[in-house]
């Protein structure tokens, strides 16, 4: 039992120090404006890299073609995202057409 526990007390350690340490460091210096604003782009960086594969493979292999039902839905869901700014339109208007594109091809 207690190699159980120290067992669990190691591995909350080692899930909080990578967090903690960081953001602790972080805190107590003034960074660049220039390395802020280059961090502004990792959310759309890393979501880009998610997303684009998925709308671009088809059996493993790339391709781009509007038979496959995700590429249209992407460009639509992109305008509706632009236009609106409205999360929940943007994810409906996705998944409709994801849905009218398979029964239509």
């Amino acid at each position: 039992m207690p190699n159980m526990m120290l067992l669990i007390l190691g591995m909350a350690i080692v899930t909080y120090l990578p967090r903690f340490l960081p953001l602790y460091l972080l805190t107590k210096i003034k960074i660049p404006e220039i390395v802020v604003a280059w961090l502004r782009y990792v959310p759309v960086a890393v979501l880009s890299a998610l997303i684009m594969p998925g709308i671009f493979t088809v059996d493993k292999q790339f391709a781009v073609s509007f038979s496959h039902p995700y590429l249209p839905a992407s460009i639509l869901a992109f305008l509706v995202a632009y236009r609106t700014k409205n999360m929940m339109l943007t994810v409906s208007i996705g998944m409709v057409t994801v849905l009218i594109w398979q029964v239509i091809f």
